[in-house]
């Protein structure tokens, strides 16, 4: 199957999803999408701004996929499934909402860009070193798992996504306004 043979509105989100611009933090790459869940699919990966620190901040993947027929669970014919993950300060291992304070990134991310069917899980993850590596701190990690179906273009969801990323990351928001100006690739 060639981008050609896919359906006009899937052809119509690829376009979307390649001219929304993102923050010059938001690196993307266009990764092999799942091939069962759905007859059509793009997935991207991303990272947030891993030469300023020297650590990744933050990485996730972004998958779009389509059903012309649609599914049930997704109450439509589009399906945005989300993986973000970031490494904390490990004061937060111990902190009770962290898990629902993750979650509402995503719902703020997606404020103003219509959506429905939203479900999703958050994981904290502390590492803790012993032995010859005890004099390493302790690591938390967080990972968002979301999926919802879109109501509007994908690239306002791409830009959505690419918002909780950052958030995820630690990364101030845009005043409003603002618009990145780099072009993701």
């Amino acid at each position: 199957m060639t981008a050609h043979d896919a359906p006009h509105p899937f052809l119509q989100a690829l376009h979307a999803l390649r001219e929304r611009r993102l923050r010059a933090e938001v690196r993307l790459t266009e990764v092999p999408a799942p091939a069962r869940i759905a007859p059509y699919a793009v997935a991207l990966s991303a990272e947030v701004d891993p030469e300023r620190s020297g650590d990744e901040l933050a990485s996730g993947r972004f998958v779009l996929l389509h059903d012309p027929a649609g599914q049930e669970a997704w109450d439509g014919t589009f399906r945005v499934v989300t993986l973000t993950r970031a490494t904390l300060e490990a004061e937060l291992a111990a902190d009770p909402l962290l898990c629902e304070a993750a979650w509402s990134w995503v719902t703020d991310a997606l404020v103003g860009t219509p959506y429905h069917s939203l479900g999703g899980t958050v994981t904290r993850v502390v590492s803790q070193s012993f032995g010859a590596l005890d004099d390493r701190p302790d690591q938390v990690e967080v990972e968002i798992r979301a999926s919802w179906t879109p109501d509007d273009d994908a690239g306002s969801h791409l830009q959505a996504w690419s918002t909780l990323l950052c958030t995820a990351a630690g990364l101030p928001p845009l005043p409003d306004g603002v618009t990145a100006l780099s072009r993701h690739h």
